[in-house]
């Protein structure tokens, strides 16, 4: 059979099959497309080609557009080679279905004269006809194909509207027919209620994560053939479940789209998330959940809200600034940035840069946070502290509550364990002992899952020995009565403390008053109330200056002694230096030279001005214990810095007329001789 078409150089050349089927579902189950276009090579046999050429590597593969074809890009490299004389398909929609590619292959054939061949005519892209027959059977295909997928997605879309249209289940549900259904694994529903109270109990997900890890336990995860798994959870697997709405007993459809734009990974579609309000169907109530619809929507929201930026304060974070990311400015409305100095990077600083770093406007506001957290945390433990008794019986029957959480976990990973172990037996039981290639292997598998259990029990063992006795009442209300001193405990997580925080104010605005030299805070707390604070702005390092008193001892021992001298005195009497380091001389250096302090200097004369207690009693000649209860009575003018520490005496006053009465009072008065007084009468009388 040949036509006027075919000339003798076409046949001198190959002749290309191309065989494709759009979907893995095609090739499976319509096995009758697939003959009737592998019989296309009896056509180009009856045409007159010998060397024929199939290529079916595009099977399972859609001629959209949307996804790499490496048969057709081979065909298309041949045909441009010039070694091809015809392309055949059972219809020439096989080819492609997009523009782009039909009339790439039209084109190729035009210039290299190849034919294309279908089940009922030959076409040669070169005759002007045919090439517009060809450009507008494209065409058709084209709007074939787009015709039959609106088609089928405004079905799909209406169906979903009805919330029937169930594609896959999450984990955690089984599909029965148009609706999702709670597994019946008890172990999954109780893994899956554990990861939605894990989150709202910590504010977090990934607090949630680090308390699964910590007490070693799995969740469950679905393989891509359904069945379920049990791993350690990653950080996706809880975010997922808590931003899934099914958790909620809703239907959800349509919470993710195609993307414009240009993939860099070649062919294929980019997905993006979408907006809760550019959904398709959002329809609470639809089935079951594990949670109720306004529970898990309050838990999606604070998962959502612990990203920090303008709006929300985000989620608590290590650091010991209790104000973090709460503070916002009064005059610009953004929010305080936090940085930590310090020569150890702890101590914190708030100040209102971001319009200096975005907009290069000049700064707002700065200043320590030192005070500002003190601050606060009185006024939260003044607001705290009359319910501290409720809450500390609340907070242990909670931490009850989360030891039997645990404990019941592990039981249910050991009834797990067990069953897996009991099947594995049963399935060596029933083998033949003869088929040791069997037998061996199943008996390798019963020892894993032996292993298993025993691990299990290994777990629930070490939970029983470390899980603390129950507190009584009495100790319970001993911590609310000692809240404070809780609340200050270098013990207590930072975090702990900043979720308190969190829940009880909701923001704060700061400003400075430069004329009375205040920082000026507005609490707003969650019931509505606003609380407004004025605190003194001290200058830089003045937090953690020494004290005014040991200042003052220090400028009067200065007047007697040398540094090593006053250094040893504030030891004696227990004295710390602003940051509670004991007193060396060159810190006492260091604070005589910041405070203007002179040094002590000795008298070219020796006539010192001050002199210490035994000095001043040898100059004026009397004893040093009457010198000293005449200066505690205040009858001689003197000076005593410490409590532990040297007396001092002035020159002047050891001169003056106060001194020299003292001098003659103590000489005229009466001493009485060593030994019995005359004057004693005797209690007994004479026995003589």
């Amino acid at each position: 059979m040949t036509t006027d078409k075919i000339g003798a150089h076409h046949l001198a050349r190959k002749a290309i099959l191309y065989v494709r089927q759009s979907s893995p579902h095609q090739v499976l189950h319509n096995r009758e497309s697939r003959t009737l276009q592998y019989a296309m090579r009896d056509r180009l046999t009856a045409l007159g080609f010998s060397d024929i050429e199939t290529i079916d590597d595009d099977l399972g593969r859609s001629a959209a557009g949307g996804v790499a074809r490496a048969g057709f890009d081979r065909m298309v490299a041949d045909v441009c080679l010039g070694k091809v004389g015809a392309v055949a398909a059972r219809e020439v929609s096989r080819f492609a279905r997009n523009s782009r590619d039909w009339q790439q292959l039209i084109e190729m054939c035009r210039v290299v004269d190849t034919l294309l061949v279908d089940q009922e005519t030959i076409y040669a892209p070169r005759l002007g006809n045919d090439r517009l027959l060809l450009g507008l059977k494209g065409s058709l295909n084209e709007y074939e194909l787009d015709l039959l997928r609106q088609r089928s997605l405004a079905a799909r879309y209406e169906k979903a509207r009805r919330g029937e249209l169930v594609v896959n289940a999450p984990v955690g549900f089984v599909k029965v027919g148009d609706r999702l259904e709670k597994d019946p694994d008890r172990r999954v529903q109780a893994a899956i209620e554990l990861v939605f109270e894990k989150v709202a109990q910590f504010g977090s997900a990934r607090q949630a994560l680090l308390w699964f890890h910590e007490h070693d336990l799995d969740l469950p995860a679905r393989r891509s053939h359904g069945d379920i798994i049990w791993r350690r959870p990653c950080y996706a697997t809880i975010h997922r479940m808590i931003a899934n709405p099914a958790y909620g007993g809703a239907y959800a459809y349509g919470k993710s789209g195609p993307a414009a734009g240009p993939i860099e990974t070649g062919a294929g579609t980019r997905v993006r998330r979408k907006r809760r309000e550019e959904w398709l169907t959002l329809l609470p109530g639809v089935h079951e959940g594990y949670v109720t619809w306004e529970r898990a929507e309050a838990i999606r929201e604070m998962v959502s809200n612990n990203v920090s930026n303008g709006e929300h304060h985000g989620a608590p974070k290590h650091g010991d600034a209790l104000c973090a990311g709460l503070i916002r400015c009064r005059r610009c409305g953004r929010k305080l940035t936090l940085r930590y100095t310090g020569a150890k990077h702890g101590i914190p600083r708030y100040a209102c840069h971001r319009g200096l770093l975005d907009q290069g406007e000049p700064r707002c506001i700065a200043f320590g946070g030192l005070r500002v957290d003190d601050a606060i945390e009185e006024a939260l433990l003044r607001v705290v502290t009359p319910a501290a008794i409720a809450a500390s019986a609340a907070l242990e029957a909670e931490a009850a509550s989360r030891r039997d959480q645990v404990r019941d976990a592990l039981l249910r990973d050991l009834e797990a364990a067990r069953y897996a172990a009991d099947r594995a037996f049963r399935q060596y039981n029933v083998a033949d002992p003869a088929n040791r290639l069997v037998a061996g292997e199943l008996e390798t598998r019963w020892n894993k899952t032996l292993v298993r259990v025993a691990e299990v029990e290994t777990k629930i063992a070490a939970h029983d020995a470390a899980t603390p006795a129950l507190r009584g009442p009495v100790v319970l209300g001993a911590l609310a009565d000692d809240l404070d001193a809780i609340w200050r405990a270098p013990t207590t997580d930072a975090r702990l403390k900043k979720r308190i925080v969190r829940s009880v104010i909701h923001e704060i605005v700061a400003d400075i008053d430069a004329e009375a030299a205040e920082i000026v805070l507005l609490v707003h707390w969650a019931g509505g109330a606003h609380t407004e604070l004025r605190l003194p702005r001290k200058r830089k390092g003045q937090r953690n200056s020494t004290a005014a008193d040991i200042v003052a001892a220090v400028r009067d021992l200065a007047i007697i002694g040398n540094d090593d001298l006053i250094a040893a005195t504030l030891n004696r009497n227990k004295l710390v230096t602003g940051n509670g380091n004991r007193w060396t001389r060159e810190r006492v250096t260091s604070l005589r030279a910041y405070h203007g302090i002179p040094v002590y200097r000795p008298a070219p004369d020796s006539a010192e001005p001050w002199l210490t207690l035994n000095k001043a009693a040898a100059l004026i000649g009397i004893s040093a214990k009457t010198l000293r209860l005449t200066a505690e009575a205040g009858e001689i003018e003197a000076m005593h810095p410490l409590a532990d520490g040297p007396w001092l005496f002035s020159r002047a006053v050891l001169a003056g007329p106060t001194a020299v009465a003292l001098v003659s009072r103590v000489r005229k008065g009466a001493r009485r001789p060593v030994g019995p007084d005359p004057d004693q009468q005797n209690l007994f009388a004479s026995m003589t």
